[in-house]
């Protein structure tokens, strides 16, 4: 493996951390309707467990109300029933074939946990991405044992290894503010 190679395969290991924060954040609640806080939940249709995007349209019809309409009228206690079960904690209304979400309004205390929640996936992202800068430096000590490579350059390599970890760990942080004002907002 080429010095090149390693950098862009760990810059794109922190990158999908990230990522995968970025995504985790879009189901936590911010006290407004986002079909991001239901659409991957499991529900158990036709036999098979299947997302809930897969199985209905999803829409914002006003900011405090999620609206899911099934593609198919029978699995409407399916989905109703995974609503329930699942950890969001609000109880769906049944309206013939449509189903309603109201949003409401979370409390304070329910706030902080929800921040609490979201500095624990960013700490999660930024291990990701302390964990990728580990694989590459290991990378880059393996080229320079085998000759490829040598010390100044190795070196060279693992302070822009530091830079990417560093570009990274700014960029969770960054989500994780933006985050914490949507949550905390009024």
């Amino acid at each position: 493996m080429t010095p090149d190679e390693i950098l862009f395969e760990t810059e794109a290991a922190m990158e999908k951390g990230v990522e995968y924060m970025v995504h985790e954040f879009s189901a936590v609640r911010t006290g407004k309707a986002s079909s991001a806080l239901v659409e991957n939940i499991d529900v158990e249709a036709y036999g098979a467990s299947m997302k809930l995007k897969q199985l209905a349209l999803i829409s914002t019809p006003e900011p405090r109300l999620l609206l899911i309409q099934p593609f198919d009228a029978s699995v409407t206690k399916d989905i109703e029933r995974a609503l329930k079960e699942s950890k969001i904690g609000i109880t769906p209304a049944v309206d013939g074939k449509l189903i309603r979400l109201p949003i409401p309004e979370l409390s304070e205390e329910r706030r902080k946990e929800l921040v609490k929640t979201v500095r624990h996936m960013a700490e999660e992202a930024r291990v990701r991405v302390r964990s990728s800068r580990r694989t590459g430096i290991d990378e880059i000590k393996k080229i320079e044992k085998s000759g490829a490579i040598t010390e100044d350059e190795r070196r060279d390599l693992e302070e822009e290894v530091q830079k990417l970890t560093d570009r990274f760990v700014r960029e969770v942080d960054s989500h994780v503010e933006t985050k914490e004002v949507d949550i905390m907002r009024v």
